[in-house]
């Protein structure tokens, strides 16, 4: 058994990776996409998560986990929806920038590059790596 590697956006003036550090947890709620409550419904305790800000900035700029499997969304009473629990791990020593990743070919397949407006989206083993390595950490 592996464990999943995912990615999730966020706008830096709606959340921040520094406000997640400060709260320690949050619950990953308001997903109104149904290929995105696809993934939040397939995230596994333990799995890896990319932070990614969005809109501006528009990098990863650190690594959360899953700590609470799917449950319903506290911001909906449509039981339909979903969302997890994540508590940030690390950030990264280079955040990775989206021209980056763009111009890297091992990437070119990453669904940021190809679906770039999927909230929550799957990362691959391959995909994780290189991103890491392109962050400064391997």
């Amino acid at each position: 058994f592996r464990m999943a590697h995912w990615l999730v956006k966020s706008e830096p003036s709606a959340y921040s990776w520094e406000q997640f550090v400060q709260e320690g947890r949050t619950c990953w709620s308001g997903v109104r996409n149904y290929a995105a409550r696809l993934h939040l419904r397939n995230m596994k305790k333990g799995d890896e998560v990319f932070f990614y800000h969005s809109n501006e900035g528009t990098d990863i700029v650190g690594i959360a986990k899953v700590i609470k499997e799917h449950y319903q969304d506290p911001t909906t009473a449509d039981e339909r929806w979903v969302a997890v629990d994540i508590m940030p791990v690390k950030k990264l020593k280079q955040s990775v920038p989206l021209d980056q990743i763009k111009k890297d070919k091992r990437l070119s397949g990453m669904a940021l590059v190809r679906i770039g407006r999927l909230s929550v989206q799957p990362v691959t083993d391959n995909e994780w790596t290189a991103v890491l390595e392109l962050a400064g950490e391997k």
